[in-house]
């Protein structure tokens, strides 16, 4: 965990940021639930920290309550996500903070769920409990950004990932793509997907790389604590290989196709073909995936795009040119500047000799 240095923040904003880095620990091992750290204080000093490692073990605030014991009495607490108010997998942690008789309870954003929605806050309240909300607001909702708009909209957050060369090409006109980036921008990718509840690929990225989108490498954590995400193939025509290296472990795989029994004998989830918003729609409601990464060729690329269903684009761009034969990162034809699709570039990151783009779409045209 980084140092912070408190002589730049506020006491609040301190404690908070600690609580932030608490959350993170638990970033790749929580899904479906949300990440949650929680620290506690009492005359300037820590005597409790926490956070949620994992759906169906205790809550951050939990873990922080229990090392401060009774000296959380008249103490302070900080948590990145207002503190649950429902019983689920465990009892609501508004009441556990009560029940410690804390004095005040600083929150850095409010839960949109609608088992929560200010009821956290309200139990805390009517209890006596002085609330603050709103401390280091926009870093803690960057912890949560597929739970918190799945529980507002019911879609899920969707990042697409791109690599390109410097003339915007994504394979050569064979579909080789292996590779353009180097090393650092590959593994930077396993981040992506271990936070993400599902990757969505088509049918022909399959069968042109014979990928498996699965988490392989993080630096310094061990990948048994790590959720695989769902691997999803759209394949409208029923081509997916029963060979495919994806299939190895077929309890993580769905596939949006017509029906084939012998995919339904593996063990594969298989959804009925429809549209991208519907889909998503799906994977939201009905499986609990909250964050999607879509990895894929030109023309679905192209789709999620200009459906407007782009949260963030990750892009990685690699020094080198590929030619005009080589595929396109994007393939839809505009005639007028009217039609462009621009972003907002939030951050760009070196890795090794490539580029990594961060971009937000901008939903106005020009």
């Amino acid at each position: 965990m980084s140092e912070l240095n408190q002589d730049s923040l506020s006491q609040d904003q301190y404690w908070m940021q600690r609580a932030i880095q608490l959350a993170r620990l638990g970033q790749y091992s929580t899904k479906p639930n949300p990440n949650v750290g929680c620290v506690i204080v009492k005359d300037g000093q820590l005597i409790g920290e926490g956070f949620h490692p994992q759906a169906g073990q205790p809550h951050a605030e939990v873990f922080a309550l229990r090392q401060a014991g009774e000296n959380a009495k008249d103490a302070t607490a900080y948590v990145t996500l207002e503190p649950c108010a429902h019983y689920g997998r465990t009892p609501p942690c508004a009441e556990a903070l009560v029940k410690a008789q804390v004095k005040k309870v600083v929150v850095a954003c409010a839960d949109p769920n609608p088992l929560v929605a200010g009821k956290g806050v309200k139990i805390l309240q009517d209890a006596g409990i002085a609330v603050e909300t709103g401390i280091c607001e926009d870093i803690a909702k960057t912890l949560n950004l597929g739970f918190l708009k799945a529980m507002a909209t019911g879609l899920p957050y969707v990042r697409l990932k791109i690599a390109s060369s410097l003339d915007g090409r994504t394979a050569m006109a064979s579909g080789e793509s292996k590779w353009i980036t180097g090393t650092a921008a590959r593994q930077d990718v396993q981040h992506w997907r271990a936070i993400s509840g599902a990757v969505i690929t088509g049918i022909q990225t399959v069968l042109a790389d014979d990928c498996e989108l699965n988490v392989r490498s993080l630096e310094n954590i061990d990948l048994e604590r790590v959720i695989q995400p769902k691997r999803i193939i759209l394949d409208r025509q029923g081509q997916l290989p029963l060979s495919a290296k994806i299939l190895q472990n077929p309890a993580t795989v769905m596939v949006m196709t017509p029906f084939r029994q012998e995919l339904d004998e593996l063990g594969v989830i298989q959804l009925t073909p429809q549209p991208l918003n519907q889909l998503l729609q799906i994977l939201s409601q009905q499986y609990q995936i909250y964050d999607v990464l879509v990895e894929a060729g030109a023309t679905l690329s192209t789709a999620f795009l200009q459906q407007g269903l782009v949260d963030e684009m990750i892009s990685y761009v690699a020094p080198t040119l590929l030619g005009q034969t080589a595929r396109a990162m994007f393939n839809a034809e505009f005639s007028q500047m009217a039609e462009q699709l621009r972003f907002e570039l939030i951050d760009v990151t070196q890795l090794g000799q490539d580029i990594r783009l961060r971009l937000l779409p901008i939903q106005e045209m020009i």
